[in-house]
């Protein structure tokens, strides 16, 4: 079984930083990409930022400048530096990650969401 386990989400005022922190845990991992989605309410799910085991970074255009994304493979967690936040940020931000099971078959885990609030 794979947990994710999200932190560092909270209140912030209109252009500030958050940085939230994702941890991937299970016997024998083997991960591939890792990302950061999000969702407002009233919203569907939305990719916010990707990143492939080694490669370069994907992020949705909304993001792009004010956000980054990276990753310690040998801790299993993904990062997301958040900076100039907005209002419309506002979400519950989802960490997930794409992980072998078997020689044929990937599947994708999500953690429990942290909350991210910004305030105009």
């Amino acid at each position: 079984q794979v947990q994710l386990v999200e932190s560092g989400g909270g209140l912030v005022q209109a252009g500030g930083f958050l940085r939230l922190s994702c941890t991937a845990s299970g016997r024998s991992l083997l991960i591939n990409s890792m990302g950061w989605y999000r969702q407002a309410p009233g919203r569907q799910r939305e990719l916010v930022a990707t990143i492939p085991r080694s490669g370069t970074p994907n992020y949705a255009d909304s993001v792009k400048g004010r956000f980054a994304i990276s990753r310690d493979s040998a801790k299993n967690t993904v990062y997301l530096q958040m900076n100039n936040l907005k209002p419309e940020d506002t979400a519950d931000y989802y960490c997930t990650a794409n992980v072998r099971i078997n020689a044929f078959s990937l599947k994708d885990y999500w953690g429990q969401g942290t909350q991210v609030t910004v305030s105009a």
